[in-house]
């Protein structure tokens, strides 16, 4: 995949860029490596100056990033605003509360003592040249929410970003820059996928961090596996958005057709499948494809545009294969379902229902505005085909019955619960998920400790 810039909207390519060569990437793992040595000694308020100072420039930058993030991978200008005042947000976060979260802890004084040591510490140290690996959908979020804690950890970062959003990733690298932060703190390696092998089979590099698909993060974990290097995996999802007979119908509605459509529906923990009670079905099915059908697609500059373009035409080709293999099999269309006419990777918001196990919606993540709909007769068959999923990154319920939410939150195998309300990522709590999407965790302390020596330090008496 070349590396370049393409313009969604109408398949217009805007820019390309050479892949760097052995020399670049040499050069630059070597001043990661000379650069860690330094900045890892640095003050805690010394590394929040900085994330602060990058914060304010992304403020002011936000018009024009999200502009670039538009023209690149195609979400809505307005959406691209909003990653980048999350990102700034995120920022300021972990300024603020990394020196506490990376705090020496001291253990019971009972335990310390049966040690036979006069004072144990458990301190946090910083690894070294962490290389991420991330995707395009959110592509100044997913990034952001791994640098500010690395480098707020005392690590420094090699990007390697998605082929498609050369400029984002650019933009960066310069940021950092601009911020303060020394050359090799933060680097964009401008590769191939093909190249990542390599870089993180080097000894420089002491681990990794990927957002993307299930087959990159098994290349990933392979390679870091065999050279025992520690990573986190944050892969694909395809989250249930189960309603149940108590829940609020109009709310439940609204925020799903929200939770199915953000980011065009490019985005992992974007609500996927809808499981609705059977005596509630008709009603949210009535609602839910009303406020799909009622959208507004169309050039994502517009300010009052809800779905934008796919990002590639390979992703809207492979979204309607999933849509035409379910209708083939029975499945039916309440909206949607068909490419509409003219330039640009469109493809309109898009109901489903009578979903069998044997059509590919079912076991695979629809990544786009494809919604498919279930009815359940029960909690019990409601929980059943919420896990019948090879994925596990977040879930959504509602429902005002204690005892349903205590039984949802107990049973469901996904990395969150979010209830009543729609699955969102904040600095303070933790984000991952379980089975083929992934392990480990970003975000909060979780993430911030991730890429951290856990060390032991024991004095004797």
């Amino acid at each position: 995949m070349p590396i370049a810039t393409v313009n969604p909207a109408n398949g217009e390519t805007l820019k390309t860029y050479q892949a760097m060569g052995e020399e670049e990437i040499e050069r630059r793992l070597q001043l990661a490596e000379a650069t860690f040595r330094t900045y890892r000694t640095t003050s805690f308020e010394e590394r929040a100056r900085l994330v602060h100072r990058a914060a304010d420039l992304l403020d002011e930058d936000r018009q024009n990033i999200a502009r670039v993030m538009t023209t690149e991978m195609g979400k809505p200008v307005k959406q691209a605003r909003a990653e980048a005042a999350k990102c700034a947000k995120a920022m300021r976060w972990y300024a603020d509360h990394a020196a506490e979260l990376l705090a020496d802890e001291e253990p019971d004084a009972s335990d310390v003592k049966d040690s036979g040591a006069s004072r144990v510490l458990v301190r946090y140290r910083p690894l070294g040249p962490v290389l991420a690996v991330m995707p395009w959908n959110f592509p100044l979020w997913q990034v952001v929410r791994f640098a500010a804690p690395t480098l707020m950890a005392g690590n420094v970062g090699l990007l390697k970003h998605a082929s498609n959003v050369p400029q984002t990733a650019l933009y960066l690298e310069d940021l950092f820059h601009r911020a303060g932060f020394t050359e090799g703190c933060f680097q964009t390696l401008l590769i191939g996928s093909a190249a990542v092998d390599e870089i993180l089979r080097d000894e420089r590099v002491k681990a990794a961090t990927l957002t993307g698909s299930e087959p990159a993060g098994r290349a990933v974990a392979s390679t870091a596996g065999e050279m025992i290097k520690k990573t986190v995996l944050e892969l694909g999802g395809s989250d249930p958005f189960v309603v149940m007979p108590s829940a609020d119908l109009d709310r439940a509605a609204e925020v799903a057709v929200t939770a199915r459509v953000q980011n065009t529906g490019q985005s992992c923990i974007a609500a996927k499948r809808f499981i609705v009670h059977t005596d509630v079905y008709d009603a949210f099915a009535e609602r839910f494809t009303a406020g799909m059908r009622a959208l507004r697609t169309g050039d994502p500059m517009d300010e009052e545009t809800d779905v934008g373009p796919l990002s590639s035409e390979q992703g809207r080709t492979d979204l309607e294969e999933l849509v035409d293999d379910a209708v083939r099999a029975g499945a039916g269309v309440l909206c949607g379902g068909e490419r509409p006419d003219g330039p640009g990777w469109y493809y309109p918001p898009t109901v489903l229902t009578g979903i069998t196990r044997e059509m590919r919606v079912h076991r695979e993540e629809a990544f786009g505005p494809v919604a498919t709909l279930y009815r359940a007769a029960d909690l019990d068959e409601a929980v059943l085909i919420a896990n019948d999923s090879l994925f596990g990154l977040s879930s959504n319920v509602w429902t005002r019955d204690e005892a349903e939410v205590d039984r949802f939150v107990r049973d469901l195998e996904a990395g969150s619960v979010f209830v009543n309300g729609m699955t969102a990522s904040h600095p303070a709590f933790p984000f991952g998920g379980v089975k083929r999407s992934g392990y480990g965790r970003e975000l909060s302390g979780h993430g911030i400790r991730e890429f951290c020596n856990i060390t032991t330090v024991w004095h004797g008496a």
